[in-house]
């Protein structure tokens, strides 16, 4: 597994770039989110000489001038200045909060290629007969992913286009074993979904849901585990993820992840 030094690291690098969102970085990582992921910018990855202030002062006006209305800001430890302070003297509303997990993943001596999904020996995680995960590979599959995804995240729904757009990412995520998305059934209906991504050892879990009426009956699990599996077939190490603390934190620290540090996020009118 990586050293806590190298886990600190990785969770301060991880930032989601949308397709279709703008980006840019000075002073702070600030990521414009398209209009189908209910728009607003999102900043993180502190790195300046300037102090608080200044650095805020920039996030607002690169906002303003995007034309949005709203700025998220997540801290992580690594923020050189912290941001945190600044931001409640402003009024920013803090929003919610993310426990940094990670564990170890025993890798298999079985050698596959990326595309094949065979088993891979991984720490059990426990899953109800009736529930069942399986790798996003078509149309269809990606049509009940956004199933899930839409109510849980409060998203507009993909259409055609945009499906077909998702199913090439996904498909060249795969094939070229950079990563893949997992789709949860329970009792054959889809209700879960998450992804993973491989990133110099590490396997990111990122973007879970799953369907409030699903919830507790073990479909995030199911989930989870094959999330692991693959990331033991695509050659990471360590998996990693950020779990919100009053959802899916508990169930990972049960699953065998060690608690790392916070993430916080505010929100700020702008």
């Amino acid at each position: 597994m990586h050293s806590i030094d190298d886990i600190h690291r990785a969770s301060a690098a991880w930032v989601w770039f949308p397709r279709d969102s703008e980006q840019e970085k000075r002073h702070l990582q600030l990521v414009r989110y398209p209009a189908r992921f209910g728009g607003g910018v999102r900043g993180s990855q502190v790195d300046s000489t300037a102090d608080a202030a200044a650095v805020l002062d920039h996030a607002i006006e690169r906002t303003r001038s995007w034309g949005e209305t709203q700025l998220t800001f997540w801290t992580n430890a690594s923020d050189r200045p912290d941001l945190e302070d600044e931001l409640r003297r402003r009024g920013a509303e803090h929003i919610d909060t993310v426990a940094v997990l990670a564990r170890p993943i025993e890798v298999s001596p079985i050698e596959v290629s990326p595309i094949d999904v065979s088993p891979i020996e991984v720490s059990p995680i426990e899953v109800p007969s009736a529930v069942t995960a399986e790798v996003v590979r078509n149309l269809d599959q990606v049509r009940e992913v956004d199933s899930v995804n839409v109510p849980v995240w409060k998203q507009d729904p993909l259409d055609e286009e945009g499906l077909r757009t998702e199913l090439a990412e996904l498909t060249a995520e795969l094939t070229s074993g950079r990563g893949a998305r997992v789709l949860g059934r329970l009792d054959g209906k889809p209700v879960s979904t998450g992804g993973c991504t491989i990133v110099d050892g590490f396997v990111r879990l990122w973007g879970a849901a799953t369907l409030e009426g699903a919830r507790g009956r073990g479909a995030y699990r199911a989930v989870l585990a094959e999330r692991l599996r693959i990331g033991a077939e695509l050659g990471a190490t360590t998996a990693l993820v950020k779990g919100r603390i009053a959802t899916s934190a508990p169930i990972l620290a049960r699953a065998g992840f060690a608690h790392y540090g916070d993430e916080r996020g505010y929100r700020l009118a702008v």
